[in-house]
C-alpha cells in the first residue's frame, strides 16, 4: 500500500504514522542507532511491505497486471489500494477521512529524526496537494499516477495505470477487499505481538 494504507495500519498512533513513512527511507537491517519510534515504524512499515508482497490474492492480481504495466504493477496496485481504501474508507475507520488526514498532518512528531528536509518536503507537499484525501477520487489516482511515473528512474507506464484500473475495477476491488478482510486482523494481532 502506499501512504494512506502506511498510515492506517498505524494503529491510529500519530507518532508511529510519521515513523511509519520515514521508514520507507532508511535502508539495512542495523536499526539500532534510531530511536525506538523510529524502529517500531520502520518495522511496521516493512511488515506491511511484506504482507501486501506475499498475500496470494494479491499476488495473483499483479501477475494479471504485469502485461499492461509491465515493471510497475506493484507500484500501481499501492496506489489502487490507496485509492479504494480512500473511496470506501467509512467501511474500514470510524473518523471521517478529512478529520484522520488533518490530525495526521498537524502532528508535530517529537523526534528530529522527522526533521529531515527530504522527510519536510515530502510532508510539506503531501499536505499542500491534499494527497491523503484526494486518493478517493479517480482524478486523486490519476495525479498520484502521473506525478509518480515522473520520479521513477526508468521509461515506465505507470501514467497509464488510471486506464488499467477503469479496465480491470471489479477484479482489483474484489482483491482490495480480499485484502483487506484478511489484512485488518493479521495487523491487530501484529500490534498484540509488538
Amino acid at each position: 500500500m502506499n501512504f494512506l494504507g502506511h498510515l492506517y495500519f498505524s494503529n491510529n498512533d500519530l507518532e508511529l504514522m510519521h515513523a511509519n513513512l520515514l521508514g520507507d527511507s532508511i535502508k539495512g537491517s542495523n536499526l539500532s542507532k534510531f530511536p525506538e519510534i523510529i524502529q517500531r515504524g520502520v518495522r511496521l512499515h516493512r511488515a506491511t511491505d511484506n504482507y501486501i508482497d506475499t498475500h496470494p490474492a494479491v499476488k495473483e492480481l499483479l501477475s494479471k497486471l504485469h502485461e499492461p504495466l509491465p515493471k510497475v504493477s506493484g507500484i500501481a496496485v499501492d496506489l489502487y489500494f490507496d485509492h479504494l481504501l480512500a473511496k470506501n474508507w467509512s467501511r474500514f475507520h470510524g473518523v471521517h477521512l478529512s478529520q484522520f488526514v488533518e490530525a495526521f498532518y498537524t502532528a508535530t512528531p517529537k523526534h528530529h529524526s522527522f526533521e529531515s528536509k527530504q522527510y519536510k518536503f515530502m510532508i510539506a507537499k503531501m499536505k499542500e496537494m491534499n494527497w491523503l484525501y484526494n486518493y478517493r477520487t479517480h482524478e486523486g489516482l490519476t495525479y498520484a499516477c502521473s506525478g509518480l511515473s515522473k520520479r521513477i528512474s526508468f521509461d515506465n507506464l505507470l501514467h497509464k495505470a488510471p486506464d488499467v484500473y477503469l479496465e480491470n475495477e471489479a477484479l482489483i476491488t474484489n482483491t482490495f477487499h480480499r485484502f483487506m478482510a484478511e489484512a485488518i486482523p493479521y495487523f491487530e494481532d501484529y500490534f498484540l505481538r509488538n
